[in-house]
């Protein structure tokens, strides 16, 4: 009998262009599409919650896929685990009822955007954070936060290429703030995202940190549904799926 599992993935993304599958090169979704068609000895296929970009980090992935087994999910997981060698871990495995769908069922994420604002540079941790040398202002970051909370237009914060029927979301929650030994966070949440949209927010909102930009002009930006006059995009490297809620 085929039944849905759903799984809670980790991953470090420093070594991967990302979730979805692509030729000749090395991706999460690949990964896990791999070692469970080994392990059950037939083609799968993994459905994620969405896609992630190159050099982008999880903590709590989530993606389904269809399998007729009689593994229990504990030694499914433990199997997959134990045959994957980078770093992607599968933390939960659960069977779940049979129309559950991983994305279209989802219904908000949750992103943390880590920077390290210290004048010296980044020794360990280096893939997992932005280095900012110059200090960063966070009351004007924070104003630019509160202005995107709520339901609005995010096409100037839009990348190319984002699949998209709209261009319009609704964030539920927007904020920095100040972390020990000058690490700043910067957390979002949504009902969804358009491609590299939380990079290029936090890329204008750091012009304002910079004073290469005041609030106003942010607000500007926001209501001009223009990418040009945004900021630039922030590197992935900082960039952490931290939950998706259905």
């Amino acid at each position: 009998m085929t039944k849905n599992f759903k799984i809670i993935i980790e991953y470090d993304g420093s070594a991967y262009s990302g979730w979805q599958v692509q030729n000749d090169v090395l991706t999460v979704q690949y990964e896990l599409e791999r070692a469970l068609s080994t392990i059950l000895n037939r083609q799968i296929r993994v459905t994620g919650s969405g896609r992630t970009d190159a050099g982008v980090h999880a903590t709590h992935q989530v993606a389904n896929f269809h399998a007729d087994t009689d593994m229990e999910p504990d030694a499914l997981k433990k199997a997959v685990n134990s045959l994957i060698k980078g770093p992607v871990t599968v933390m939960d495995c659960r069977i779940v009822d049979e129309g559950f769908h991983a994305r279209y069922d989802a219904v908000g994420k949750t992103y943390h955007y880590h920077i390290s604002n210290r004048p010296e540079p980044i020794a360990i941790g280096r893939n997992y954070v932005w280095h900012i040398g110059k200090e960063l202002q966070l009351a004007p970051m924070q104003e630019c936060c509160m202005m995107i909370a709520g339901r609005h237009d995010f096409k100037s914060f839009e990348g190319v290429g984002s699949p998209r029927s709209s261009t319009i979301r609704e964030v539920y929650s927007a904020a920095v703030e100040r972390r020990e030994k000058g690490g700043i966070v910067f957390k979002i949440s949504a009902n969804g995202f358009l491609r590299y949209m939380v990079r290029n927010i936090v890329g204008t909102v750091v012009q304002a940190g910079l004073l290469k930009s005041s609030p106003e002009e942010f607000r500007e930006i926001l209501s001009a549904r223009d990418r040009r006059l945004a900021g630039p995009t922030a590197p992935p490297r900082g960039l952490f799926l931290m939950k998706v809620t259905y």
